[in-house]
């Protein structure tokens, strides 16, 4: 785990060593192989702008001169399970006498293909608005106490109102998350960086006067992988079950005789 503002620093949360060969020398080219077995892996691999969290294999020849080193990535993913309790966002704002809006999203958790579905009703409204937006944010915290940095990164802008509303207007909303980079919502990670994410709804008037209201959404990432092998699992049945029917004594009851059709 690297913070970038304490370069110097890397802190550790998982650290397996395995040796390969004794003492000697290398005459030839050779192989050794090697297994880690259930390797606790706690967090996703994550890469923002004031962190990095990765996971490597680290292969080291050891010399009396300088040791030679060789590092090769892994990226790991924390695979969640559906949100039992995921309940709609409804929330009322606005400026006395000017606006006053009601929007609604379907869910406050989302896994990253999900679909974002709401609506913004206008109940009350005064000022001249030019277009409405929404917006994905992801807000980037590192370190703990007095020195904590905030990184805000605006991932997606998406169009939902072009024009002037009018009182009783509902706007609906569908934006796919599919299409953008997103991260599962990280939350105190070894207690030193957390990843969270905002639908940000802005409304520009014509004097270019921007209102918006924040709402903290959480994603996760759904276990696809798992679906996928049990869909393989499935086609090999499928094919072993293929291989057994067309056995050459086996025929089907609907199948017609040799000479069917012969005059």
């Amino acid at each position: 785990l690297e913070l970038y503002y304490d370069r110097g620093n890397h802190h550790e949360f998982v650290s397996l060593v395995k040796d390969l060969a004794r003492p000697g020398e290398f005459t030839q080219s050779q192989t050794f192989d090697f297994e880690f077995t259930h390797v606790e892996k706690p967090y996703e691999s994550y890469t923002g702008q004031n962190v990095k969290l990765r996971y490597f294999l680290r292969a080291t020849v050891s010399r009396r001169l300088n040791d030679v080193v060789k590092e090769m990535d892994i990226v790991v993913h924390t695979l969640s399970t559906y949100p039992e309790l995921n309940s709609s966002i409804k929330m009322e704002v606005g400026i006395e006498d000017c606006l006053h809006i009601e929007f609604e999203y379907n869910k406050s958790k989302y896994h990253l293909k999900d679909v974002i579905v709401g609506k913004i009703y206008f109940l009350l409204v005064r000022i001249k608005i030019k277009h409405m937006e929404i917006d994905i944010i992801k807000r980037e915290t590192t370190g703990t106490g007095p020195n904590v940095y905030h990184e805000n990164d605006t991932i997606a802008k998406y169009e939902i109102m072009d024009g002037a509303p009018v009182r009783g207007e509902s706007i609906p909303i569908r934006l796919f998350l599919a299409g953008y980079e997103l991260t599962p919502t990280m939350r105190d990670i070894n207690k030193k960086f957390s990843v969270r994410y905002y639908l940000n709804l802005v409304l520009i008037d014509e004097e270019e006067r921007r209102y918006f209201k924040q709402q903290e959404v959480v994603l996760w990432r759904k276990g696809d992988i798992v679906r996928k092998s049990m869909s393989h699992q499935a086609a090999i049945a499928a094919q072993r079950f293929e291989g057994t029917s067309s056995h050459p004594e086996a025929k089907t009851p609907s199948q017609p005789p040799e000479n069917n059709g012969r005059q």
